[in-house]
């Protein structure tokens, strides 16, 4: 059997430091110049190229920056997505998998006027730009924890780190990658992923659950070509209206609670407590971390029920539309169609493709006036609920959160989704899970101004050098 070596935790935490700023951060720069949207937001992207050059920059800092007994593969497959690897042999039994992506959402409006989706800026030891926080960071800072940690002559198991590029998609890619490499992947027993958040930038927080997604969308048509408002409102029904109606069959517009049974869960006691105690720390910052405007309120003013809302509860969001210009271009028209796409979060444990059987069927029944009602799918994902954490990990992740915090660890429910997560759960379900990353209190992924918190990715790191440590044989 190996022992575990005594960690240097000052020396780790500096060597860390070091990367990050003469290597990870000028790397990540260039990464957020890079508009590498996942393929549901650019299905033009391999003739863009811009997947391309993501992947050649992470590929170039590998192979500069990987150790001497690793391999790195590109797997690659005609329509998708490619799948970087990296394989590193170890000395200790077992098997690692670290996970990340390299794709980003869309630009989004709304940005700073001196920042944008494309144009890194560092302010406030922030890293501003699109995908470097989500998760863009990954693939350096798990080489990084690698080679500080064979620095200080550490034993390691196996690890696998593996980089994807369409999980903003719903990773519709993965599921093949996994099959075709499975001899490569192996049966990893501890998986650690990379693209979560945090409740606040004072401790290490672990994602315990994650909700499940449906996108799609829904149109509505009501005439061949549209006419003029005064002449026919009133007699021919505005398709706006009847898409307001489908709606509310699937929420309530006063509460915002979904209607459908199909879309619900049993909340464990467990995760209720864990949410207790999650406010127990943060207190009001788990409604002042959004940029509310002025005299806006929560659906809610009770705390537990407002985090299982967006933890554990399904719920809608609208957000795209077609068929209604632009309001400073609108005349008095009685439009022929109206578009909306939705976006349904649905909890841990409820299966996608029941829900959205489901929502189709509530949407399409009973057409009001004989409208024409088409409800396309697009991306959807499980959730995920974590399995029992093994004692050896629970003590491990509050050790590094004191060492590199002087906090203890705290556990997190996340309202978003990473279908690798489920995925994985199904398939190795007898592996132990570490969900973290570095997305805390106004990072605002997938929206404008997402930054990096640059302080807390470097101590996130260490954290996770520590408890790689500690992985027992």
């Amino acid at each position: 059997m190996t022992m575990t070596k005594r960690l240097n935790e000052t020396q780790l935490q500096e060597s860390i430091n070091h990367v990050w700023d003469d290597q990870i951060i000028p790397s990540l720069i260039e990464y957020i110049k890079i508009p590498n949207k996942s393929p549901s937001f650019e299905p033009d992207w391999e003739n863009l190229g811009h997947m391309e050059r993501a992947l050649h920059l992470a590929l170039e800092w590998t192979k500069r920056n990987m150790p001497e007994n690793a391999n790195v593969h590109v797997k690659r497959s005609e329509g998708r997505t490619p799948l970087l690897l990296i394989d590193i042999q170890g000395e200790k039994k077992g098997n690692v998998l670290m996970y990340g992506h390299l794709d980003k959402q869309p630009e989004m409006e709304g940005w700073n006027d001196d920042l944008g989706p494309w144009k890194p800026v560092i302010k406030d030891e922030k890293l501003y730009g699109r995908g470097g926080a989500d998760d863009g960071y990954a693939l350096f800072a798990s080489l990084t924890i690698v080679n500080t940690l064979l620095k200080q002559e550490i034993p390691l198991p196996r690890i696998l780190i593996l980089i994807e590029f369409s999980e903003e998609s719903g990773s519709p890619d993965l599921p093949y990658y996994m099959d075709s490499c499975q001899d490569l992947i192996g049966s990893p027993d501890f998986i650690v992923c990379l693209d979560s958040g945090t409740g606040d930038y004072n401790r290490l927080w672990t994602t315990t659950s994650l909700r499940g997604l449906i996108g799609g969308t829904l149109r509505v048509d009501v005439l061949k070509e549209g006419i003029h408002s005064g002449s026919s409102s009133g007699h021919v029904p505005s398709s706006f209206r009847i898409a307001r109606q489908l709606l509310s069959r699937l929420e309530d517009e006063v509460t915002g609670e979904i209607l459908m049974d199909e879309l619900k869960t049993q909340i464990p006691d467990y995760r209720v407590e864990e949410t207790e105690k999650l406010i127990a720390i943060l207190g009001r910052g788990v409604v002042e971390e959004f940029p509310w405007i002025d005299g806006m309120e929560p659906s809610t003013q009770e705390l537990l029920e407002g985090v299982l809302r967006r933890t554990w509860k399904p719920a809608l969001s609208i957000v795209g539309a077609e068929g209604l210009p632009p309001a400073s271009n609108a005349g008095n028209v009685l439009r022929p169609f109206t578009s909306l796409k939705f976006s349904i979060r649905i909890p841990p444990m409820v299966n996608p493709i029941d829900a959205q059987k489901a929502i189709e069927r509530v949407l399409t029944k009973d057409e009001p006036y004989g409208s024409k009602i088409t409800v396309e799918f697009g991306e959807s994902a499980a959730g995920w609920n974590a399995p029992k954490t093994d004692t050896w990990l629970s003590e491990s992740m509050n050790k590094a959160s004191e060492t590199y915090f002087n906090n203890p660890a705290c556990s997190i429910a996340e309202g978003g989704t990473i279908p690798f997560m489920a995925m994985l759960g199904n398939k190795f379900p007898n592996a132990q899970f570490m969900i973290t990353g570095v997305l805390g209190p106004e990072s605002n992924a997938h929206g404008p101004n997402e930054f990096l918190h640059l302080p807390y990715g470097k101590k996130l790191t260490a954290c996770v050098a520590s408890i790689m440590n500690d992985f027992p044989e």
